[in-house]
């Protein structure tokens, strides 16, 4: 098989102190949420201000696959921003359909696409067919084919507990209580969870393996079934630990407008604070589930300052730089996603840094751990993996090639250390548009490029 050969982006470098707005397109994680519920509700619903990347257009392809209908529309009237890519103006009507197959589904290398729509398929009636890109057959998927089979779904996947595999739908699944292992992966919860209500009997859902990454998307998930009608219990609101329950029910249609995607802001803030410049990111919710929200401590405590304020449309993060970049001992179990680049900064930084409790990183888009040691000490740092996470000693860094591996997170990273060190040349900066498509262009109009 021949490699491909992508193109090297020559990452701008920051002369000065960078001073900008920008405007975050729409959450992936909100967007895919909100479509698998919308295709599944009883009326139709609107979603406002979506993301348009490669992982929602899969998921909304894939959804029309199986017969729902998703018309898009433009209109001037909706209020905000929140940038090119799904902005201002942007709405999706979804219009629940019967689920039928035959269909084929491309889930490229979309977490939230190859774990989401299995248990949506189970409910279509016919096969429905997953496949994606090679990286894809080696993402964990064994936890929720599994977990389908014992409630009542017929899955063929040639006993690979992985891609590509056919869903036999039946047109309903009986549902209950289901036992599963999601510490490789806290989607596999809430995969269950979006089809939960649709399950004859509900879903209960009780995790029994190791330590469970990224609860906030999970309390992502609970909080979006409560507000199209789902009955939810979980452990944060006095359940019994590591179980959810989703009663079964009909699904409202809702108008919802998805909230910009914090965790695509990280590179814009990090300018901020490796130049010592000041970045306003419109629209910043004041409360929310998406784990980027963590970037105010996290950043703050690396030695920026952030403010919250309120505008005539809102509010908006104003986030400042110090001057000087610190290194961070942290957990981030839970923001796992975050990692790339705190590792980036940290890798700037006056002082070493530890980022714990994310070896199930190694199982994302690319092994993270491994291809963000190896491609910072290629330019000159000194990074070491450990069990579950990296230990980062800052050092004088130069330029050269930064691989991203099909990875949009290496690319935003590769480009977080290019402003502050000469000639780093980004290796497939196009990957980015796995969830923002517009990532070269708004990082040079920040830099006034």
């Amino acid at each position: 098989m021949t490699e491909t050969v992508h193109p090297l982006w020559p990452a701008p470098y920051a002369d000065g102190a960078v001073e900008a707005t920008i405007t975050v397109p729409g959450s992936k994680s909100v967007t895919n949420r909100a479509l698998v519920l919308a295709a599944l509700a009883s009326e139709p619903g609107w979603l406002r201000r979506p993301l348009r990347s490669r992982d929602t257009l899969l998921m909304s392809a894939a959804l029309q696959a199986m017969g729902v209908g998703i018309e898009e529309t433009v209109s001037s009237s909706t209020a905000g921003s929140s940038g090119g890519a799904g902005g201002a103006g942007e709405a999706w009507r979804v219009i629940p359909s019967g689920l039928h197959g035959p269909a084929s589904v491309d889930v490229g290398n979309a977490g939230t696409v190859m774990r989401f729509l299995p248990p949506v398929a189970a409910l279509a009636d016919g096969p429905i067919r997953f496949d994606g890109d090679p990286r894809s057959y080696e993402r964990p998927l064994g936890g929720v084919i599994g977990a389908l089979r014992s409630l009542g779904a017929r899955i063929d996947d040639d006993d690979r507990g992985a891609l590509p595999l056919t869903v036999h739908g039946g047109g309903a699944v009986e549902g209950g209580a289901v036992r599963i292992d999601a510490s490789s992966s806290s989607q596999f919860v809430s995969a269950l969870l979006l089809s939960g209500a649709r399950f004859n009997q509900g879903v209960e859902v009780r995790h029994v393996g190791g330590p469970l990454p990224s609860l906030p998307h999970i309390r992502m998930t609970v909080d979006m079934l409560r507000a199209v009608g789902a009955q939810v219990d979980e452990p944060e609101t006095g359940g019994e630990p590591n179980v959810w329950r989703v009663a079964h029910s009909a699904l409202l249609g809702r108008d919802l407008t998805i909230e910009p995607d914090l965790s695509n802001a990280q590179p814009f803030l990090a300018a901020a604070l490796v130049t010592g410049g000041r970045v306003t990111i419109p629209d910043w919710p004041e409360r929310t589930t998406q784990p980027g929200d963590a970037l105010r401590h996290i950043f703050t405590e690396m030695g920026g300052s952030c403010e919250l304020t309120t505008t005539p449309h809102g509010t908006a993060l104003v986030f400042t730089g110090g001057g000087r970049v610190h290194g961070i001992d942290i957990d981030l179990s839970e923001v796992g996603e975050l990692t790339p680049g705190i590792a980036a900064v940290a890798a700037l930084a006056d002082s070493p840094s530890t980022l714990r409790g994310v070896a199930h990183l190694r199982l994302h888009e690319t092994d993270r751990l491994a291809a963000l040691t190896k491609e910072i000490n290629a330019l000159g740092g000194d990074v070491t993996e450990t069990e579950d996470g990296l230990h980062i000693r800052p050092r004088t860094l130069h330029g050269g090639v930064f691989h991203t591996y099909d990875d949009h997170r290496m690319a935003t990273a590769g480009a977080l250390i290019g402003l502050a060190v000469k000639d780093v040349r980004v290796e497939n900066v196009a990957t980015t548009a796995k969830t923002l498509p517009d990532f070269p262009q708004m990082w040079a109009e920040m830099l006034g490029v």
